[in-house]
């Protein structure tokens, strides 16, 4: 079976965009066309001699294609640079990638000729250097060496950026500057040409960036380039006929070349970064790698999907993102066992590589004492379930996945790999705290706020640790968010109640959950973070009980029995801090396997142990977060100042900035990259520029609510249920536009129609309104205009409902609630409860009220009882079908009370609820204002 191409050769022509596959581990004798228009891939035969590729673009690997229905991009890795290797397999981090337009010959050409300019501007000569990889060895390529200026990729991506975040209140500038953190600008970089293989540093070349809205540019048809997304221009509004899509299309394409191109993504071409050591063997699988690739850390499968669907596995390359870095290092052993010291260490990714070409098992230092030589590797994989971005996605989601949830494995090998010697590897992991929880980005320290029943959240939370039970076994929950005083402790104190309850019924798989709660800032205040060790006391006997991997002669000869699942509220500074300790912890213990003893937390010598782990941290903090780690200089060199500190706020406020403005695109656009939602997912943030967390399962929860609110207020066993909805409505009843709009669940009996307002935190009812079908005077639908602020919203087809008026005067009930309603079926004190809130029932007045309802998205929509309503309905269809069903429903409830006149009988007329017209005169000056202001800094 054909191995990965570790080069491609990327033509322009008539028929499609070519990708000839190329490089030592490629035997395809056929090139494969991605046809413009349609994307079709297809194999064309190969011809050598026809001039296609003449001049081609030389490429690393596929991202995949992006689709976006009216153009589709193939996104390709311009770009890498040879960050470690394992086994001698070279690991490589993505560092620019072109984004190639699928629309027409011409329009590609553009692309692949700038992107050719732009490397060859980079790399400082005319034209990029050509070698034929065809014919080199894995050796060869696995010595090719990158040269790099400074520090390596992680290391350097990982420290402040240099003026220390000092100008914070230019947070605008540093999206697109050369002193903004990696992991949210759009830069590309500087390359070094070695034995002609473009490699990747840190620069500021933004012209290597070639999208088709960059071509799109050049033609005075074109909208003008939108750059809200940087913070400094107000925002292009859509134009005039445009879908959503396309008028926001060329920032979705700066948006991947940005998350793609500087996001900490890494690829291996023979090597399976997505396992853990115990999970791989050094034999190579006649499978294609993507088929080994765990799809929790394979981000870029919904990209590539169309090749992995035609059978074209010499291009799919798996994409993981995280971290990875190595330190190689020697320890000199003295004739006092207890005195042992690190003779040397090599920090860059090059020297690094280079070790491990040429490794001696020992040598002798300048004392004449022995030195061995080791290799520390960390890799951190970020899982692609509930991914995205600090307050954007929080807590759990109803399948148990937590937000920024990060595998973090720590390998110390000998520096020849060898298999006859013992490798050890300590596997650690970090999420979110597994419950229901929201916090919105209003404040510096927003408070967090949990939702669903206990219920609810108690079962997501057994699915969580259920996960993780079955994956690493045992489980010690290590919670360092506050314990005083602090508005992290209600969700501390619910974490640690759901674990009780979960032991108490009997843990997972006969196991109890080990929970250690660890007031961080309390016991560390005053930058006293030394005191970690307090923790490290406390939890050594579990770690020691835990172990790790040991690995020799290609088996394993010890095994890690459970896993420290460590968090705080974000999972990125104090967790990185404890971590860390943990895995020196496990360094230490290690190495006293092998005879040696060395001291991480006093001896200088032992600094690229820490800057390692502080890269990682940054790393993680820049996906999730767009800043470094906070806590790093504690990190790097265990030492805390008031300099760190400083650093510290300049890092809140950066982040602060970044969760106000520019992370709700950027968290539609990876929603939409992993293919958790489609491309309706662009029209629901050009609504309300927000994106939207979908943690629970809405269709079920709406469901389970109108069930739950049948059980509720249908107290007459003899009224049945006809049909039941979740519709919106306004949150004052007899009101047409009470804002916030919320939703309700509407239900239809053959005696009655109910308004339901749910408690969706709770999943309870808290009010209803029961109208008599034979007080109803009046039904009419038509459009529904709430707001006259944006394009969507003057949509008359999409804002659609209904309203209906009836008389107070005959058996119709209104009952106004000051504590939710409770479920039948509960004790007599608590029936005794809603008995009395039943009381609190108040006449109306009037001689008439008011209901309207507003429908929602067809994808928002549930129902019970109709199985004519469907997600296929669009808003108009479903408020047709509802009213006709409340029309024939009441005309039968009347004929079976008194015969119905001419006058009585109910029509449902058609005319607006609110018109557009009369939208826009109750729009407000400062309402306009207000989003005109909005739209400019979020959109």
């Amino acid at each position: 079976m054909p191995g990965l191409a570790w080069k491609l050769l990327i033509a322009a022509t008539e028929g499609g965009v070519v990708v000839r596959p190329t490089g030592s581990h490629s035997h395809s004798s056929k090139d494969v066309q991605v046809h413009y228009q349609t994307s079709k891939i297809t194999s064309v035969s190969r011809n050598e001699d026809d001039g296609t590729f003449s001049t081609p673009l030389e490429a690393h690997g596929l991202v995949g294609i992006l689709d976006l229905v009216t153009s589709s991009h193939l996104i390709v890795i311009t770009r890498r640079e040879h960050v470690a290797s394992i086994r001698g397999k070279a690991i490589y981090g993505v560092r620019d990638v072109t984004l190639i337009p699928l629309t027409s010959q011409a329009e590609a050409q553009v692309s692949i000729d700038t992107a050719k300019k732009s490397l060859a501007k980079a790399a400082g000569t005319a034209a990029s250097v050509e070698t034929d990889e065809s014919d080199v060895g894995d050796d060869a390529e696995t010595a090719s060496v990158v040269s790099v200026e400074d520090e390596g990729p992680e290391e350097d991506a990982a420290e402040l950026p240099k003026g220390g975040l000092k100008k914070s209140a230019t947070f605008a500038k540093r999206w697109f500057s050369r002193n903004a953190p990696k992991g949210r600008k759009q830069s590309t970089s500087k390359d070094s040409s070695v034995e002609g293989e473009t490699v990747a540093e840190e620069g500021n070349d933004q012209n290597a960036s070639v999208t088709s809205n960059e071509q799109n540019e050049q033609t005075p048809q074109s909208p003008p380039r939108d750059r809200s997304s940087e913070g400094n221009d107000k925002p292009t509004e859509p134009s005039q006929g445009k879908s959503t899509i396309e008028s926001l299309t060329p920032r979705i394409l700066r948006t991947a070349k940005m998350m793609f191109s500087t996001s900490g993504f890494y690829f291996s071409y023979d090597h399976d970064l997505s396992g853990t050591l115990t999970q791989k063997s050094t034999m190579v699988s006649g499978m294609p790698l993507w088929k080994r690739f765990d799809g929790l850390y394979f981000w870029n499968r919904h990209l590539i999907d169309p090749f992995m669907k035609t059978n074209h596995d010499e291009l799919v390359l798996p994409l993981m993102q995280g971290f990875v870095g190595q330190r190689a290092f020697s320890i000199a052993k003295s004739e006092d066992e207890e005195e042992h010291s690190v003779a040397g260490a090599s920090q860059a990714p090059e020297d690094v590589v280079a070790a491990q070409e040429t490794p001696s098992k020992t040598e002798l230092t300048d004392e004449g004492t022995q030195a061995q030589e080791f290799l520390l590797t960390l890799i951190s994989r970020r899982s692609v379930k509930r991914a995205g971005l600090r307050f954007m996605r929080r807590g759990v989601d109803d399948d148990g996945y937590v937000a920024n949830t990060v595998e973090t494995e720590q390998i110390l090998s000998p520096m020849t790999w060898s298999m006859s010697d013992k490798t050890y590897s300590l596997v650690q992991l970090r999420g979110s705290i597994p419950l229901h929880f929201t916090q919105t980005p209003g404040r510096l320290k927003p408070t967090p706020v949990m939702f669903g029943s206990e219920a609810t959240n108690q079962a997501a939370f057994k699915k969580h640790l259920s996960s993780v039970g079955s994956r690493y076994g045992k489980i010690q929950v290590v919670s360092l968010i506050d314990k005083h005083n602090s508005p992290e402790v209600p969700i501390g104190e619910a974490f640690e109640t759901h674990t009780t309850l979960l032991n108490d019924a009997g843990g997972i798989s006969g196991k109890p959950i080990g929970f250690e709660w660890f007031d961080f800032h309390t016991i560390c205040r005053g930058m006293k973070f030394e005191n970690v060790s307090i923790l490290m006391d406390a939890i050594e006997p579990t770690l020691k009980s835990f172990g790790w991997i040991v690995k020799q002669d290609d088996r394993n000869i010890g095994q890690q029995t459970g896993v420290v699942r460590t968090n705080c509220m974000d999972c990125l500074d104090r967790t990185n801090i404890v971590q860390s300790s943990i895995a020196g912890w496990a360094l230490e213990q290690q190495l006293k396997d092998r005879g040696l003893h060395i001291d991480l937390k006093t001896d200088p010598t032992t600094q690229w142990f820490n800057t390692l782990w502080a890269d990682n941290g940054d790393a993680c903090s820049m996906q999730y977060a767009g800043t470094a780690a906070m806590k790093g200089d504690f990190t790097r060199t265990r030492k805390r100042n008031w300099a760190g500190a400083l650093s510290d706020f300049s890092i809140t406020l950066t982040r602060y900035y970044n969760n106000m403005i520019g992370d709700y695109f950027l968290q539609t656009c990876i929603d939409f990259f992993l293919g958790n939602e489609g491309q309706g997912v662009f029209e629901e943030f050009e609504t309300e520029m927000v994106s939207k967390d979908y943690s629970l399962d809405m269709r079920r929860v709406r469901e389970s609510a109108i069930e739950t609110c049948v059980k509720i207020v249908l107290e007459d066993p003899s009224e049945k249920l006809l049909a039941g909805w979740t519709m919106g409505c306004p949150k004052q009843s007899n009101t047409l536009r009470s804002l916030p709009f919320e939703e309700c669940v509407v239900l239809l009996t053959s005696a009655a129609f109910y308004l339901c307002r749910f408690d969706w935190d709770t999943e309870k009812v808290g009010a209803f309104e029961r109208v008599d079908l034979c007080d109803v005077t009046e039904v009419w639908r038509g459009a529904y205009i709430t707001s006259a602020l944006g394009e969507t919203h003057l949509d008359e087809a999409k804002n659609y409902g209904f309203a209906l008026r009836y008389s107070t005067k005959g058996n119709s009930i209104v009952r106004r609630n000051t504590r939710t309603l409770q479920n039948k079926g509960e004790t007599s004190s608590e029936n005794a409860g809603k008995d009395e809130l039943q009381k609190q029932a108040e006449p109306e007045k009037d001689e008439s009220r008011m209901l309207a309802f507003k429908a929602l998205p067809p994808s928002s929509t549930a129902a019970k009882g109709d199985v004519e309503a469907t997600e296929k309905m669009n808003e108009v269809r479903l408020v047709t079908h509802v009213c006709d069903r409340l029309r024939d429903t009441a005309r039968t409830a009347k004929a079976r009370m008194y015969p119905i006149h001419a006058d009585d009988d109910i029509q449902v007329e058609e005319k607006p609820i609110i018109s557009a017209a009369d939208a826009k005169k109750s729009t407000g000056y400062m309402e306009s204002i207000g989003y005109s202001l909005k739209r400019m800094v979020w959109s």
